[in-house]
């Protein structure tokens, strides 16, 4: 059965439709676009953002502010394919949004408390007379890896990034993809740095 002249025979096409509407101006068709898409987009982010980078803002509000930049950007996106492209758009926005949040919650630390069995977070003379050339061993080992396994690396260890953390800056599809990636980088960079 055919659709109705004037329609479009899919939701795809439909939002392809308000797509163009959107890029020549037309608000109404920007409000459709966003009305479709936000649903979709708190869906894909539930769970993605831990709690502790959330800061002051919840999912929900950071689906809402990406999806509002991304569509002021909306003029200057070109879709490199038909299907999904406007939701890949999207997407990879709030993706970067999170990368945002991580970066920006990892700079700016809660304090911890101090107590008496707090341990002395610096190292003795003999521990920094070792480090200093174990350092040096690390350096010259990673510099050696690919990029991929440097960032797995240097997110995990001297970052201190969870694998949920590392799941979405690796493009991983889980943490435990993200771990797995991290102990195959882990064992390469042993390798490196005993054959140095």
């Amino acid at each position: 059965m055919d659709s109705p002249p004037g329609r479009l025979p899919d939701a795809e096409a439909r939002s392809e439709e308000l797509f163009r509407r959107a890029k020549d101006g037309d608000g109404g068709a920007l409000d459709q676009l966003f009305a479709r898409y936000l649903p979709r987009l708190r869906r894909w982010a539930h769970g993605r953002v831990p709690i502790w980078a959330r800061d002051s803002i919840d999912t929900g509000d950071l689906v809402q502010e990406t999806a509002l930049r991304a569509y002021a950007n909306l003029p200057s996106f070109e879709p490199h394919h038909d299907k999904g492209a406007l939701f890949g758009y999207l997407r990879r926005a709030l993706i970067n949004r999170i990368h945002d949040q991580f970066r920006h919650r990892s700079r700016h630390a809660a304090p911890a408390a101090l107590d008496e069995s707090s341990p002395d977070p610096s190292a003795s003379p003999l521990e920094s007379a070792i480090d200093g050339e174990e350092r040096r061993r690390y350096e010259s080992g990673l510099q050696r890896l690919r990029p991929s396994d440097r960032l797995a690396i240097v997110g995990r260890v001297e970052l201190g990034y969870s694998y949920e953390q590392l799941a979405l800056i690796l493009e991983k599809p889980s943490p435990q993809a993200a771990r797995l990636a991290v102990r195959r980088a882990l064992l390469r960079l042993k390798n490196e740095v005993d054959a140095g």
